[in-house]
């Protein structure tokens, strides 16, 4: 089943997407799927449906892959073209890059790198918010994991990407950084769009505009609006 909401908002439209790693056995096939404007869209499959994989492409990680038609804002998209990269920014599950800066020093190199200033008044709520007040200038290699993933949280949320692309955001955090997170989720729809995969489905029901179930690289099932209901997904996940 594919996803059917091809409309007039569309940020990122895929149509007929293969992705693969090894040449004749593709993980995605003929998968297409539309990302409208402003809007938060949760991604959820058992493992091996292909959610990282799907991230990992859009990310600009894998060069094997091929699309009848790839477009971003009514443009012809290429995932490693430099001016795709400056409007998404991807917080992957596990992310050891930059282990030698601190984060007042990884967020200053990436805010350079999308042509953006950030200030200690642009983060500072955000890093209140995630709890993460005493870790500013300690080196990421030395953070735990939750910290680690509250650094590349904290500045995704900071840039303000039209595509911001997360990857099971919540793995590693604590409850009230959990529950902060959501918030900033479901607030985003003021900057731009949420693509984001978990296998926590109060992640998914809590924020999401549409929830698509992924099954062995392809959309199995899309909910919407008042269709989005634990139980209902779960039962797509047992078929």
């Amino acid at each position: 089943m594919t996803d059917n909401t091809m409309g007039n908002e569309g940020l990122l439209v895929l149509k007929d997407l293969n992705v693969w790693y090894t040449k004749g056995r593709p993980v995605f096939e003929k998968f297409s799927l539309e990302l409208k404007r402003n809007e938060v869209v949760g991604l959820i499959g058992l493992n091996g449906a292909g959610k990282t994989t799907f991230i990992k492409t859009l990310s600009g990680l894998l060069d094997s892959f091929q699309a009848e038609t790839a477009l971003w804002q009514d443009r012809p998209l290429i995932f490693r073209d430099r001016g795709f990269k400056k409007e998404r920014y991807t917080v992957f599950a596990e992310d050891h890059s930059f282990q030698f800066f601190t984060f007042h020093e990884y967020i200053s190199y990436v805010g350079a790198s999308y042509g953006k200033k950030l200030s200690d008044s642009d983060i500072e709520e955000l890093v209140h918010g995630f709890h993460f007040e005493e870790y500013t200038d300690v080196l990421l290699k030395e953070l735990s994991t939750g910290n680690l993933k509250k650094a590349y949280l904290i500045t995704a949320f900071a840039l303000n990407p039209k595509l911001l692309i997360l990857d099971e955001p919540v793995n590693g955090l604590d409850f009230h950084s959990t529950e902060y997170l959501y918030q900033q989720i479901g607030s985003y729809r003021q900057y731009g769009t949420v693509l984001f995969s978990s296998h926590i489905l109060e992640s998914i029901c809590l924020t999401s505009d549409r929830v698509l179930v992924l099954e062995q690289g392809q959309i199995k099932k899309c909910f919407a609006g008042q269709e989005i209901e634990a139980g209902k997904i779960r039962e797509v996940l047992k078929e």
